[in-house]
């Protein structure tokens, strides 16, 4: 399955940017400009969660933004904008990456602030 969209105006909700949104199973791309064009890929075993948000002005013209967290380096937070069907959207991100993640074996921590070696190795002495 493959979903591609567009980046809307929130006025009215036209496709009138030169952005568009590719999700597929193993990745998600974002290409941007007309000039310049830059083209940033995703794949889906490092998405690490998902939020959907929605404004007024949004949810009077049937769009959505996707706010994905990720582990890539060079976009930590990529945000889909404006986009129709983004629930639809964000309902398939989460059980690809998850699928992907558990295919892959990939395993999340987090780095919850607690005390390294040094600090344990301290307080022995």
């Amino acid at each position: 399955m493959e979903f591609k969209e567009r980046k809307r105006w929130l006025f009215f909700g036209l496709p009138f940017t030169f952005t568009t949104y590719t999700v597929t199973e193993d990745m998600l791309t974002i290409d941007s400009g007309i000039l310049t064009r830059i083209e940033n890929d995703c794949y889906m075993y490092k998405i690490i969660d998902v939020k959907l948000e929605t404004s007024l002005l949004e949810r009077i013209f049937k769009l959505g933004t996707i706010i994905c967290y990720t582990g890539d380096t060079t976009h930590p937070e990529l945000r889909i904008m404006h986009i129709k069907n983004a629930k639809a959207i964000k309902n398939f991100i989460l059980e690809v990456s998850e699928t992907a993640r558990k295919k892959r074996r990939t395993l999340n921590t987090l780095d919850i602030g607690g005390g390294g070696i040094m600090d344990d190795v301290d307080s022995i002495e």
